[in-house]
């Protein structure tokens, strides 16, 4: 039976009932006072007791699965390369979860200002080696900057389109000197904008070329050369033939050659000459840029960073001198080779420098023979061990303490930015659903990458991170951003 009293008078007694718990006589005043009794009383009580706590683990429920749900988001976002749309799609097929793109939308600007944070928060614990690069954005002139640290691949900074200028990367990199990021060397593929921006700096002493975009310009050129021999060499066989069948007396179809099979092979054979001449300067070029040389007529057995250079000017002079003696449409790829190595090298030798005083520190340790010995051992380590203390083991002990010091410095020699290619390679399938990037997005994939823990190759088993710190346990990347982490 329903007692007549209306809802917002039962709720003012249930109030002062929860409220006054534990006052003694309650129930029984509020039962004589408005003629209800005790058990409705108590009924009415736990009633109400149970609608609170349903309300507040209803509550606690829903924080728990929206934060899943956004955990679901941001994996598909990253790891799945997947648009909004997409992800979209993916929750309400797979897991029966709707979601508006407006919601998405807010959930990756969310965790993407978490990330940002992240990001600009980050430290070097040591002096660090970092590679510079451009990544060009749909608009003229704008691209994407990014920093990424040569040896761990942890990626310092990450930007979104600017202005490809001098300006841009002197605030890129004054940042990161506020941030508490030390470097002492960086490298880059030789784009104008770094150019300037390290020389205002007053860095360009401690600045590496990458050595790999001069190895690919002279791959191409050597290519066009291969390209031009097979063709002419194809063009003799033909005359051959036609020469053979008219001398035979037999028809032949199609116009008659324009040169003589004597002129045709005297073509191919200066082209074939040109190919061994090219071929030649680009194996000595991609010689004198290995992290060690030998030299036999050195003390250290090494060829010393003076001896290159000089390698190096001859080396341009001889491609200056073959110009005039290659083919008019090779004419100008062979230039600009020339131009290109005439240009950088000052720079492409930068690594050799910063080797010069441990070689000389070690003849003076260990000799120079010893040297030779240990720099035959380190060339073959593909061949000995190319674990470091296993090759170690198998020297003296008396050059052991030398060799890992060399050891060390040949492996973390700087001459290439390949680390900050692979961080593009990254980027750019999200580059190609999205169109665009902003800074929200590149700091979520910064974070991704930089906790992603490789699964195979020499750093199997470490993220960017761990490499970096070189200690520490692994974080989950959205743990990171302060998510909770999934229960096992």
């Amino acid at each position: 039976m329903k007692h007549c009293s209306t809802p917002q008078q039962r709720r003012a007694w249930i109030v002062q009932l929860l409220a006054s718990s534990g006052c003694h006589g309650l129930v029984s005043q509020l039962s004589r006072e408005h003629h209800v009794s005790r058990q409705t009383l108590y009924r009415w009580k736990q009633k109400a007791e149970q609608a609170l706590h349903e309300v507040f683990e209803s509550d606690s429920k829903s924080a728990d699965v929206r934060e899943q749900v956004e955990r679901e988001v941001l994996t598909l976002l990253v790891e799945a390369h997947a648009s909004y749309r997409q992800i979209q799609s993916c929750l309400h097929k797979l897991l029966g979860i709707s979601l508006s793109l407006g919601s998405i939308c807010r959930m990756v600007q969310h965790a993407g200002k978490r990330a940002r944070v992240w990001l600009q928060q980050q430290q070097s614990p040591s002096v660090r080696a970092l590679a510079l690069d451009e990544q060009f954005s749909s608009k003229r002139g704008e691209a994407y900057l990014n920093v990424v640290d040569v040896h761990s691949g942890q990626v310092w900074a990450s930007l979104p389109p600017a202005a490809v200028e001098g300006e841009s990367w002197m605030i890129v990199l004054w940042d990161l000197q506020a941030q508490g990021v030390r470097y002492d060397t960086t490298v880059s593929d030789g784009g104008h904008a770094i150019h300037e921006a390290l020389k205002q700096m007053g860095s360009l002493d401690t600045h590496q070329r990458d050595v790999w975009h001069v190895f690919q310009q002279a791959a191409k050129v050597q290519g066009r050369v291969e390209t031009l021999v097979q063709h002419e060499e194809e063009r003799l066989r033909t005359i051959t033939a036609y020469q053979q069948r008219t001398a035979g007396g037999q028809k032949v179809s199609g116009r008659p050659p324009k040169t003589s099979r004597e002129e045709q092979d005297t073509m191919v054979k200066h082209l074939l000459y040109l190919w061994e001449a090219v071929a030649y300067l680009f194996g000595e070029l991609h010689r004198l840029l290995e992290v060690i040389v030998m030299d036999s007529t050195s003390s250290s057995g090494l060829m010393s960073v003076q001896h290159r250079q000089q390698e190096l000017e001859t080396l341009v002079s001889l491609l200056q001198e073959m110009q005039p003696h290659v083919p008019s449409g090779l004419q100008q790829d062979v230039a600009a080779m020339a131009r290109v190595v005439e240009l950088a090298f000052p720079s492409l030798l930068r690594f050799a420098h910063r080797l010069e005083e441990s070689h000389q520190q070690a003849v003076q340790t260990v000799g120079g023979a010893a040297v030779q010995l240990i720099a035959w051992a380190w060339q073959r380590r593909s061949i000995l061990g190319p674990e470091r203390d296993l090759l170690v083991q198998g020297l003296a002990p008396a050059l052991r303490k030398t060799a890992r010091m060399l050891f060390e410095r040949w492996t973390h020699a700087v001459r290439a930015s390949s680390v900050v290619e692979n961080w593009h390679s990254i980027v750019r399938p999200h580059l190609a659903v999205h169109r665009t990037l902003s800074a929200e997005m590149l700091a979520l994939l910064a974070v991704w990458h930089n906790h992603h823990i490789a699964p195979r190759g020499l750093h199997e088993g470490r993220s960017p991170v761990q490499r970096t710190q070189d200690n520490g346990g692994q974080v989950e990347w959205l743990a990171t951003l302060g998510y909770l982490p999934v229960a096992v």
